[in-house]
């Protein structure tokens, strides 16, 4: 940026090995799993199919009209599922932030890792146990797994501004994402060849094999954990607890001083701003891909879950190669580029063909390429924004803007759908995430946001 601003005493961040780094990136491994294989694929259509046993219906029914009453409220057997996520996003917002701050003031941030690691990967295991219309277990297990799952993330991602200085932070980020997605991949692209190898064709058994793949991403998220936990080193603030203080109490007291505080730092604000916009955009194409692809494209299944492993392998070659251009160009630019491409997505998707495979799929690989870089660098930017010592609490807030808020996304779209009948049209009404954002990215000095923070900016931004 052209604005000259003297630059505070840097604060330098402890040496970190590449053992540690390893360590760091291989969460990412681990937790990868849950997004992939529990999330994006096995995880609603079997719990909606638990839950339509217990409402009454036969399992793989074309329609069910049946009701739960989970704590005596009627809920339509369609929507549990849908309201289970609300709810658990609901419950995040008020979790993360304490989780944070509870971090930054512990001088042991590793077994709280582990914690919150071993409780989501446990209660995921445990879906094991959801056999016939067991819906309120399996929801129960959902919610617990979610909310641990926000957490981690919380932990783990203030462990970067700890493993290297400004110049180093894009590519840890970088490799860390990239590797999650590889991890991810690999074990979903497994679980896809065990249920299409050894279904026999029957709805019971699809789903007994549904939920021995959430049960693999459980253990794999589990055993993984072991490497971070063995590998990385605490590197305490000097605001942690020190002797015999309680962690939770003053977690909760330099929470409500740092909410107090925030507005001493308006441009790092700005720049959670501009992220929740466009991230929110990310997120909603991601979602709705396949219900577009399904319903506006007439593609069959087998396109669409060979498009969502070509995305995740992609996305690993995608984020490494905005790591790349991030260390030329730096972040603030490369998350600008990245914004305009998936502005160039959108509108490719607008006019795709319809029973037409191969322009989907090359268009999955243009989202791929463009993912992984867009999360990864956003990360490692905001690393450069956050005041020393606070790290979990402001990426508790960085959690909130990016899972907190992801309905506005999908809202815009449905509305758009409601009123014009039109799934190209709803997609198309995703640019303005992209757009909006993009605009407020480019209107936050980030060089002089980063001073602001008491940090020194890398050499290019």
């Amino acid at each position: 940026m052209a604005e000259t601003v003297t630059t505070p005493a840097a604060h330098t961040p402890p040496a970190s090995s590449r053992r540690e780094r390893t360590g760091w990136y291989f969460y990412d491994w681990a937790m990868s799993a849950f997004s992939t294989t529990v999330i994006t694929v096995f995880l609603g259509p079997f719990l909606t199919s638990v839950t339509e046993l217990a409402a009454g219906c036969e399992l793989g029914a074309d329609t069910c009209s049946g009701y739960v009453y989970p704590l005596g409220v009627k809920v339509a057997a369609g929507s549990y599922f849908p309201y289970l996520v609300s709810l658990s996003v609901f419950l995040t917002v008020f979790v993360l932030p304490v989780t944070g701050a509870v971090a930054d003031r512990s001088r042991h941030k590793k077994p709280l890792l582990a914690g919150f690691a071993f409780l989501g990967a446990g209660a995921t295991t445990a879906m094991l146990f959801v056999t016939g219309d067991r819906y309120l277990l399996g929801g129960a297990l959902f919610v617990v797994a979610n909310i641990a799952f926000g957490a981690g993330v919380v932990v783990y991602n203030s462990f970067l501004p700890q493993l290297g200085g400004p110049d180093e932070r894009d590519g840890i980020s970088s490799r860390g994402w990239a590797l999650g997605y590889l991890g991810g991949g690999l074990l979903l692209a497994v679980n896809l060849v065990v249920v299409n190898s050894f279904g026999d064709g029957t709805d019971q058994r699809t789903l007994d094999l549904a939920r021995w793949s959430i049960v693999s991403a459980g253990l794999w998220w589990a055993l993984f954990t072991l490497v971070p936990l063995r590998w990385l080193r605490e590197h305490p603030s000097a605001e942690a607890t020190v002797g015999g203080g309680n962690v939770l109490v003053d977690g909760f007291r330099q929470l409500g001083r740092t909410l107090r505080e925030v507005r001493a730092y308006p441009l790092t604000l700005f720049f959670l701003l501009a992220f929740l916009v466009y991230n929110d955009g990310i997120q909603t194409v991601i979602a709705l891909a396949s219900q577009y692809g399904t319903e506006e494209l007439r593609l069959g299944q087998t396109t669409l879950i060979v498009t969502i492993l070509l995305v995740q392998f992609l996305a690993f070659g995608g984020a490494l190669l905005l790591g790349a251009l991030a260390r030329r160009v730096g972040a603030w630019k490369t998350v600008l580029l990245s914004l305009v491409l998936w502005t160039v997505v959108v509108l490719a998707a607008f006019r795709l063909p319809a029973e037409a495979p191969v322009p989907f799929m090359v268009l999955g690989a243009g989202i791929g390429l463009v993912l992984g870089g867009s999360q990864a660098l956003s990360r490692s930017l905001f690393s450069q924004l956050i005041p020393a010592g606070r790290e979990g609490e402001y990426y508790g807030f960085y959690e909130i803007s990016d899972k907190g808020t992801s309905w506005l996304g999908p809202l815009a779209f449905g509305l758009v759908f409601q009123l014009t009948n039109s799934y190209r049209v709803g997609l198309v009404s995703l640019l303005i995430f992209f757009v909006v954002g993009f605009l407020l990215l480019v209107a936050v000095p980030v060089r002089r946001a980063i001073i602001a923070a008491g940090n020194t900016p890398p050499r290019v931004l």
